[in-house]
């Protein structure tokens, strides 16, 4: 596996962040869908992954800035045939780590309250990451879950000079 960051330009990463907003839109209450499309995803506050395995796409991630303490994980999206593997979590590991070295003491995000969510609440769960209030520009909706991490009480994880996995 190699994490690399960017890749937006990739016409496979186009079409896999294309594919997370289609789903997000299928399985969102209208007005409750946050996800970041391409052009957000491009911002300067935001930092964007893509996963490789033997030189397929397997998975993007993105994280954005909110302060100089507290980032949100934006985006985490893994191709289908590969979910309930290990990808996810290697991709939100990835972010911690990098989310820890930029000096962030939180990290937060939300994600949705309904039954297509389930396993990514569950992801969050397993490494530590609390249900919370909602937090920067969100208001309470009853189709969002907000969640967090205190990046002070997590054993620290090594960063990995190459993003390889």
């Amino acid at each position: 596996m190699k994490i690399q960051r960017a890749g937006l330009d990739d016409p496979r990463v186009s079409k896999l962040v294309e594919t997370h907003m289609n789903q997000a839109r299928i399985e969102t209450a209208p007005g409750s869908n946050h996800a970041l499309d391409s052009k957000g995803l491009k911002g300067s506050e935001v930092e964007f992954w893509s996963m490789w395995e033997n030189g397929d796409l397997v998975a993007i991630g993105a994280m954005q800035r909110l302060s100089a303490d507290h980032y949100e994980i934006k985006s985490m999206h893994t191709v289908s045939y590969k979910r309930r593997g290990g990808i996810g979590s290697k991709m939100l590991l990835h972010i911690i780590d990098f989310a820890r070295a930029e000096g962030a003491k939180r990290l937060s995000l939300e994600t949705g309250s309904w039954e297509y969510f389930r396993p990514a609440r569950a992801l969050y769960s397993k490494h530590g990451f609390v249900e919370c209030e909602p937090f920067a520009d969100y208001v309470l909706d009853p189709n969002s879950v907000f969640m967090t991490l205190d990046l002070n009480t997590q054993p620290s994880i090594e960063i990995l000079n190459s993003y390889d996995c």
